[in-house]
């Protein structure tokens, strides 16, 4: 007979795809049999479980290492990840010990070998009476954030707003949403506010199907931040848009919704499909392509480009707290060599005059300023259109002094923070 559902047993297989396997975490909960047979509040548990304990697997590793002797070996690690869910239940969601540290080891001891549960009922219980003093001595937003990103946050913003943005990733971000109208009127309705650009913010993350207007596809879930770069291209009524990465398709929404004719690009056959099930909800239409942009060409030059390049997504850590460990500069350097292929394919597809918008939801300089001045430093026929202040909807504090968008996790804090994002736009020469 298959044992009950266990929200630690499926939090615990969802921490190995995760950590030991590099998998994003919304893959993980899809392709997991274990939370897919959770109901109700199991599944909310576990979900929560595993997103706390990668939001604060610096502190959970930092704390691990004060109360054992030595390290477990590498070999070792689903036992490690069942401490790590223990000490997440202890110090941060105040599960009561003698849940906490069962659940614990009847854990271990179903994944064996059964040696090791003498340890974790040690550690755990040695956490449960002495952790809570050590947890508040530590430096939460430095030790949550990976080494080689803290490094990168310092060098291009300076230790104080990378410390800002390591504590922005440690709170749990609002559900925000476009609407296609009359946005004030569908805030009040769904007990929201509308943020200076638009945007639609619901403190509260209530399961999305279920609000009104979801199924009448009157708005879509979207950061504050990740709206602004497909505005960027201003009037669209009548023109020829082209979207690059266009999955999942909240910016390809925007563009239909300005009256563009969009064909959207992507490489992967399941995102196209996601796009394909969004637009139709949303009751949109446009010309869906699985294609590699670099090798693909348009059937005609376009007024308008928007590239959603694929980057490190370190900009959307508060959604995503996986994304540090499953990225490294190593894979952002790559990417960016990825992005520069983008927009020199991207620079083909216009019109003369045409505009190209290049964005990424990355932290990284790298993956955002480097690259158009890269793209500037080339013979594409491409120049700089800054963008002014008054396009970005009462966002201007993300305006660079060089007329590009960046956004930071720790902006607009009290109003709940928004993902980092790097937009620039660019115009084609004649």
């Amino acid at each position: 007979m298959n044992a009950a559902p266990s929200p630690r047993r499926a939090a615990l297989g969802l921490l190995d795809q995760v950590l030991a396997r590099r998998r994003p975490l919304d893959e993980a909960l899809d392709g997991s049999a274990e939370f897919g047979a959770l109901e109700g509040r199991d599944r909310a548990f576990a979900h929560l479980l595993v997103l706390t304990t990668l939001r604060r697997l610096g502190q959970i590793d930092a704390l691990l290492a004060h109360f054992m002797a030595k390290p477990l070996p590498a070999r070792r690690h689903a036992v490690r990840d069942v401490l790590r869910l223990g000490v997440a239940q202890l110090i941060f969601l105040n599960t009561p010990p003698h849940a906490a540290v069962g659940t614990a080891t009847t854990l271990v001891g179903e994944i064996g070998p059964t040696t090791f549960v003498s340890l974790i009922n040690a550690v755990l219980r040695r956490v449960a009476s002495e952790g809570k003093a050590l947890a508040a001595q530590q430096d939460e937003a430095r030790l949550n954030t990976p080494a080689w990103l803290w490094q990168a946050l310092v060098e291009s913003y300076g230790e104080p707003m990378a410390r800002a943005i390591g504590q922005a990733h440690l709170a749990e971000p609002p559900l925000d949403l476009t609407c296609r109208e009359d946005a004030a009127s569908w805030a009040a309705r769904l007990g929201g506010v509308v943020l200076d650009n638009g945007t639609i913010r619901l403190a509260a993350r209530p399961a999305v199907n279920a609000l009104e207007g979801y199924s009448d596809g009157a708005w879509w879930v979207q950061d504050a931040a990740a709206a602004l770069p497909a505005r960027l291209l201003g009037p669209l009524a009548g023109k020829q848009a082209i979207e690059i990465g266009a999955a999942p398709g909240g910016k390809t929404a925007q563009l239909i919704a300005a009256g563009a004719a969009v064909i959207a690009l992507d490489r992967a056959p399941a995102r196209l499909a996601i796009l394909r099930e969004n637009l139709d909800r949303l009751g949109m239409n446009a010309t869906l392509i699985q294609a590699d942009a670099t090798v693909w060409r348009p059937p005609a030059l376009a007024d308008a480009v928007l590239i959603d390049a694929p980057c490190s997504a370190t900009g959307t850590i508060r959604r995503h707290p996986e994304a540090p460990y499953g990225r490294d500069l190593a894979d952002a350097k790559r990417l960016a060599a990825a992005q520069d292929a983008l927009i020199e394919a991207a620079a083909g597809y216009l019109k003369p005059g045409g505009q190209l918008v290049f964005a990424t939801c990355s932290l990284l300089p790298l993956e955002g300023e480097a690259r158009i001045e890269a793209a500037l430093a080339r013979p594409l026929g491409l120049a700089r259109d800054p963008i002014g202040a008054a396009e970005l909807g009462g966002f201007a504090f993300a305006l660079t002094p060089k007329g590009e968008l960046r956004t930071l996790p720790c902006h607009l804090a009290e109003q709940g923070g928004l993902d980092g994002f790097f937009a620039a736009r660019l115009r084609r020469q004649a």
